[in-house]
């Protein structure tokens, strides 16, 4: 069945069309207004209505929803839900999982074995990542059910109004906290890689150091990159890498991460860590459809958890340190 959404109209309301008032007290956008009318329904008081009809107090205003459904391959992929509900699906995704199709992963991604739950569980609608991870990052991923719950939860990661934190092991000893402004843009020297550069987009990461652990530098790299961070992220905008290229820019490249690390010497990544040691531990933002604010946490994966055992234990074993 399609989703729903009912609001009772009050006296303010009277005298506003009926997209007017989907705007303002709904907060729908003109694009899923017209959707509305012209794949879906408005109903005034249970009667079919146009969006340029006027309500009066008391009646019931129903906004459905057009039917929709995604077309990913189902597959069979563990899937770590956090919680559900009519509008969205948050899910902690597992690290070395893609996302999103793209032209090397046709297979074997998370829409692949979000499309196999919706078809087993009796649902239909198509999936939509309001946020998204790199393949190597671990975390809380946002599923929007519908075009209103995507746009909410877009446009307040867009005005800075939700929280987005990261758990990282780092490079270096980081301590205290601290914050990286800098402008994140491509790397010219490299297709895949970000860096901080004058012409790129505005970029706030805050930083704060949880746990140091006092190591031996590894033979040919730096002495300010002895010993390594557990550091929880605070992002302030949403650039592609921007963790990754940010903690690179101050001198803390991430652990295990093959793409930023090796520019400070670390060819080898430890088989302890063989991927960047960083998880998306944390988002809170408002409900799309109620406004009430929410919160969610994702526990550390087991490889952090043994990396952290094992910088704790200060042993590390040559096997250990070069890749498996």
């Amino acid at each position: 069945m399609s989703r729903r959404v009912e609001y009772v109209l009050t006296p303010e309301d009277e005298g506003l069309y009926l997209k007017e008032i989907l705007q303002r007290r709904l907060g729908f956008s003109g694009r899923l207004i017209k959707k509305i009318k012209y794949e879906g329904d408005l109903l005034l008081g249970g009667v079919h209505a146009g969006v340029k009809q006027r309500g009066r107090a008391g009646e019931v205003l129903t906004a459905v929803y057009p039917e929709e459904e995604s077309y990913f391959e189902p597959e069979d992929i563990p899937l770590d839900i956090i919680y559900e509900d009519d509008d969205l699906l948050v899910l902690n995704k597992q690290p070395y999982v893609v996302v999103h199709p793209t032209k090397g992963h046709q297979e074997g991604t998370l829409a692949n074995g979000l499309a196999r739950y919706i078809s087993e569980s009796g649902q239909s609608w198509k999936i939509r990542f309001v946020n998204r991870l790199d393949r190597d990052t671990s975390g809380l991923v946002i599923v929007a059910k519908n075009p209103h719950a995507q746009d909410s939860i877009s446009c307040q990661m867009a005005d800075g109004s939700t929280v987005k934190r990261y758990t990282a092991i780092v490079h270096g000893m980081l301590e205290g906290e601290g914050t990286v402004d800098a402008p994140i843009g491509r790397d010219p020297f490299h297709t895949a890689r970000r860096k901080v550069t004058e012409d790129g987009y505005p970029s706030l990461t805050r930083w704060r150091a949880l746990e140091r652990f006092e190591r031996s530098c590894a033979p040919g790299c730096s002495e300010a990159l002895s010993g390594f961070t557990a550091a929880e992220l605070t992002l302030e905008t949403g650039r592609t890498h921007q963790i990754r290229a940010h903690m690179t820019h101050i001198g803390h490249p991430l652990l295990g991460d093959e793409l930023y690390a090796q520019l400070y010497g670390f060819w080898e990544i430890p088989a302890y860590m063989p991927r960047q040691a960083l998880h998306a531990s944390y988002l809170e933002f408002d409900h799309p459809a109620d406004g009430r604010r929410m919160s969610f946490t994702a526990p550390l994966p087991e490889d952090m958890l043994h990396c952290l055992e094992i910088l704790r234990s200060g042993e590390e074993s040559e096997e250990q340190h070069n890749r498996a």
